[in-house]
């Protein structure tokens, strides 16, 4: 049994490459397709927004794909990020359970998001942009991507979603400290900002909406290009680092999971610790059961329906098929304010259609009582969003108590919670409710989303 509490690996061992589980599947996602043809767009339609080392890696089938030398220098701030055991979490839950958390709140920014920020900086100076633009929900990945942009001397540009903008402002604080300027949306600097506010003046935002105020920004402007922090194919990829690193961290310790389980918005955080595992598992070398975990408040793969639609408010970026709520919804304003977005990776929502892995929706007081538990035991304050996976984590090494089997159980803690004591002060005061997101809702959604044969 393994009884180490943190598994580290040396610099020599950092992932050489990124893993694309593409090239391992039965068939390939859907493509992307022209919003007003509903024709399947060409690497061509991208390249307004993304340069093309990231449009070749959004449509790879290779298996492999190098990370760059200058990559893997600016990795290595942080990488290869630890694998804890969990054990004094494991003795206050008096579970026979094994629980491991890979621990990503060691980067710069304190989450996972620099593991796609710093390549996406890179490609993009590569070929001579001089600024990028983008959103940010809870301020993770405009924190990520203002760092990155530093290193390699990029001006960078966020819409912050405004009700994350006003519990969460020293997020704000750290883009701006790395150079970044910072917006709150909607608002008056895009047509659809302004849109938005001419109809609701308090709009509370949505990842939606800011990614609608960041397109239009980029396309304004030869020298700027646009960064996504989540759901596209090269995000994912960019954050396998986190599951290779792990596969290899077990091994040190002579454990294989049981259980993995993810928190899920756009699917990143979730899609970088699984897909190497998920490889695999499809070999035949481990069958653990993969579990995604998402905000009863915003249940995209629970309550979504899988069809094509837009990943804005505005319409402006081409149709995907992915489990959506409609891309004008607007979420109510729960702390994990980077699980809100309408939609889900394309590239999940084709994994979850195929059955290689369940989801279900936790309400946020269960997540926070979890996050308590966990912080009181391991020391580490997790951010809002990874403790919907512990929640999960619990209910499962609790259930281990009362059978009294051994199973392993892995997650990703994808940040700590440093910037969101607001969110655990009004759970702490007896603040927070449980919101949940109604099949009619999502049905009134549906009535606005594009219609595509097929």
């Amino acid at each position: 049994m393994a009884d180490q509490t943190k598994i580290l690996l040396d610099e020599s061992e950092l992932p050489t490459h990124w893993y694309n589980v593409v090239a391992d599947l039965p068939a390939p996602p859907p493509p992307p397709l022209h919003p007003g043809t509903h024709e399947p767009i060409g690497p061509e339609a991208l390249a307004p927004l993304f340069p093309m080392a990231l449009i070749e890696q959004e449509v790879s089938g290779e298996r492999y794909v190098p990370i760059p030398e200058e990559v893997r220098d600016v990795y290595r701030l942080w990488r290869p990020s630890p694998l804890y055991r969990a054990s004094r979490l494991e003795r206050a839950l008096d579970t026979p359970a094994r629980i491991y958390f890979k621990y990503e709140g060691v980067s710069p920014a304190g989450s996972h998001k620099p593991n796609t920020a710093v390549p996406q900086a890179y490609y993009n100076a590569a070929e001579g942009v001089q600024r990028l633009t983008t959103e940010t929900g809870a301020g993770q990945w405009g924190s990520a991507l203002a760092f990155a942009a530093a290193q390699f001397g990029l001006g960078c540009e966020v819409w912050q979603v405004a009700a994350s903008f006003i519990q969460k402002p020293y997020r704000a604080s750290m883009m701006r400290t790395w150079g970044a300027t910072v917006h709150s949306s909607p608002s008056e600097l895009t047509e659809a900002g302004r849109a938005v506010l001419a109809d609701h003046p308090d709009s509370p935002g949505s990842l939606g909406i800011a990614i609608s105020e960041a397109v239009e920004a980029a396309m304004a402007d030869e020298e700027t290009k646009y960064a996504l922090g989540s759901v596209l194919n090269h995000v994912l990829l960019h954050q396998t680092v986190i599951g290779e690193e792990a596969l290899a961290q077990l091994a040190k310790v002579g454990d294989t999971p049981d259980l993995i389980v993810g928190c899920t918005g756009g699917g990143s955080n979730f899609a970088g610790l699984f897909f190497p595992f998920l490889r695999e598992k499809l070999a035949g070398r481990i069958d653990p059961h993969i579990l995604a975990v998402e905000p009863a408040a915003c249940p995209t793969l629970t309550k979504g329906e899988y069809r094509y639609d837009f990943g804005d408010v505005a319409g402006m970026t081409p149709l995907m098929k992915m489990h959506t709520l409609g891309h004008d919804f607007i979420p109510d304003p729960i702390h994990a304010g980077g699980l809100r977005y309408h939609g889900m990776s394309p590239l999940i929502s084709h994994l979850y259609e195929l059955g290689m892995f369940e989801a279900e929706a936790i309400d946020q007081t269960a997540c926070f009582e979890a996050a308590l538990t966990f912080a009181r035991t391991q020391g580490i304050v997790p951010a809002p969003e990874p403790t919907h996976a512990l929640a999960a984590a619990v209910r499962e090494a609790e259930a281990c108590k009362e059978t009294g089997e051994e199973k392993v159980i892995l997650t990703a803690l994808c940040g700590h919670g440093h910037f969101d004591m607001a969110a655990y002060d009004a759970y702490l005061a007896g603040e927070l409710s449980d919101l949940d997101y109604s099949q009619e809702r999502v049905a009134e959604a549906m009535s606005r989303v594009p219609v595509v044969d097929g």
